[in-house]
């Protein structure tokens, strides 16, 4: 099994969402003895954004581009490489402003290219990173888990979806502004969740 986990908070050895993802990763790899793992952390090393530059990078035919339209793109090849190659994906997404951190959005639309990762078709669109189990790790400060103020799942549930990512699991740590015993509590759950996940 080949495992990719992606962390994208800002908030390096004291984020929550990596703490939450690394436990995954751990459980992941106790049932494949074997497995490989490979680390993304768009947070402490943000991808950057898919600017105009890029854009015209992306759309100029690869033997016309210029060596620092090939770089970039190569950026993002690498980003594609990664996750066409893993069997499992664990994401680390922490709720920033009700929303997925930029650092994260970065990551997507790097991932995200036609003809490559998804494709039109005449019955709609294809994404074409199939096969693969996602696990989706979320932190948040509140407490959003089945509300109208959870933007976060809806939006992640559709872009993995379009990239042909369907079998997706989501643990939540939540309450985590909300104090000490919050906090702790929070952490406990999702550790519940896990361990049932995995059993």
């Amino acid at each position: 099994m080949n495992i990719l986990q992606v962390n994208s908070s800002a908030r390096a050895a004291a984020s929550a969402s990596t703490r939450l993802a690394n436990s995954i990763v751990e459980r992941l790899k106790a049932q494949n003895p074997g497995a490989t793992l490979v680390v993304r952390d768009v947070g402490s090393n943000p991808h950057p954004i898919l600017d105009e530059a890029a854009l015209g990078a992306l759309f100029t035919p690869a033997e016309q581009r210029t060596p620092e339209q090939a770089a970039r793109v190569a950026l993002d090849d690498a980003l594609i490489a990664e996750i066409q190659a893993a069997d499992a994906v664990v994401l680390g997404v922490p709720m920033y402003n009700l929303g997925v951190p930029s650092q994260f959005k970065n990551w997507i639309d790097a991932i995200a290219r036609a003809k490559v990762t998804f494709q039109y078709t005449a019955n709609g669109v294809e994404g074409l990173l199939k096969g693969k189990k996602v696990y989706v790790a979320l932190a948040r400060g509140g407490k959003y888990r089945g509300t109208d103020w959870d933007a976060q799942v809806p939006y992640l549930k559709i872009v993995l979806g379009f990239l042909g990512m369907t079998d997706v699991s989501f643990f939540f740590a939540e309450g985590l502004a909300m104090g000490p015993e919050a906090e702790q509590q929070a952490f406990a759950e999702a550790q519940r969740e896990i361990e049932a996940a995995f059993a």
